[in-house]
């Protein structure tokens, strides 16, 4: 294929071969009107704003240490994760959930101080957080996911453990509102999502619930877990369900199909380096899980990544700009839920 042929005709002195798969690429250059034309009914106008991107947003690099910190990583192919901009304070323990174009981090802890503060990301564009809103109470070691328009945070901790369910519309910006309980108390579990349900994993229990996302109302059983720990990884597209972080020496993969109930099963595979506390979140062919620490208490840069299609183990994708170590949080412009 030509490079004319393969940026359909663009015109400018140096032809810009997009960077990635080609509609969600960035190319510039003068372009014939008609190929413009063509390219955007046809849904394959190049757009920056399309790029499948991940953040990785906070952590503690050392013990008592934390970071503001946000990368950002381009999933389409492997390699490093680059420099995003900063959370608004030094944090961990918060949680991220995302649409398309906005991603948030909501609650977590500031030094000795837990805090409600839900703040935003344009994930096109580079730069620091920005104000969003209130949790309904301050609340970190919660759990959030998402669809294209509602932002649900449940779990975590207030001032003692807790089962609230609350939301936001991601497009706007205001306060949470209240959406109805888990069925247990529960903090630092896991999630995925399908476009129109949402399942919170384990934590310190091994129970899995769900809701319906567009609703609201109180959970509903959905099976149980094989991982009790409380510092978990957990990313989906949009039909499987893949967690880890069982212990420092047990990278086990295990996976549940969200559309229906029933307890989770092996995925057939291993984390690259066994360890909990990191980040993850997904494309909608991988999975990605990225820091965390090891069986030495290390903390560790490492992003690693499953095919939801293929069991197996998880495979080296690149590094974080550094090591973010534990309670990193992470969410996507392209999960499961969108």
């Amino acid at each position: 294929m030509s490079v004319k042929d393969f940026t359909a005709n663009v015109i400018s002195k140096t032809p810009i071969v997009p960077d990635g798969n080609y509609t969600n690429s960035k190319a510039s250059g003068v372009w014939d009107l008609s190929e413009h034309f063509d390219l955007v009914k046809g849904g394959n106008w190049p757009n920056a704003a399309n790029v499948l991107r991940a953040l990785f947003m906070g952590g503690e690099p050392s013990s008592g240490s934390r970071t503001n910190a946000v990368d950002q990583l381009e999933m389409a192919s492997a390699g490093n994760a680059t420099d995003f901009g900063d959370l608004s304070a030094t944090k961990n323990q918060g949680a991220a959930c995302s649409s398309a174009t906005r991603a948030l981090y909501g609650g977590g802890a500031i030094g000795g101080a837990e805090v409600n503060v839900i703040e935003y990301f344009t994930i096109a564009n580079a730069g620091n957080a920005t104000d969003f809103g209130d949790l309904a109470a301050i609340n970190y070691q919660l759990m959030s996911l998402s669809n294209s328009t509602r932002g649900i945070f449940g779990g975590g901790t207030e001032s003692s453990a807790s089962n609230r369910i609350q939301y936001v519309t991601i497009a706007s910006t205001g306060n949470t509102t209240d959406f109805g309980d888990l069925t247990v108390t529960k903090k630092l579990g896991a999630t995925a999502a399908s476009s129109t349900r949402g399942v919170f994993y384990g934590g310190d229990t091994n129970v899995i619930d769900y809701v319906t996302i567009a609703s609201t109302g109180n959970a509903t059983d959905f099976g149980d877990a094989s991982i009790t720990n409380d510092r978990l990884f957990g990313s989906s597209n949009s039909t499987t369900g893949v967690f880890a972080g069982a212990s420092q020496t047990d990278g086990t993969i295990y996976k549940i199909t969200i559309a229906s109930t029933g307890n989770d099963s092996s995925f057939g595979g291993d984390l690259s380096d066994a360890r909990i506390k990191g980040g993850s979140t997904s494309s909608p062919t991988r999975g990605f899980f990225g820091s965390g620490q090891n069986n030495s208490d290390v903390r560790t840069n490492t992003i690693d990544f499953i095919t939801y299609s293929s069991a197996g183990n998880a495979q080296d994708f690149g590094d974080l700009s550094g090591a973010y170590g534990s309670f990193v949080r992470a969410t996507s412009s392209a999960h499961g839920g969108l």
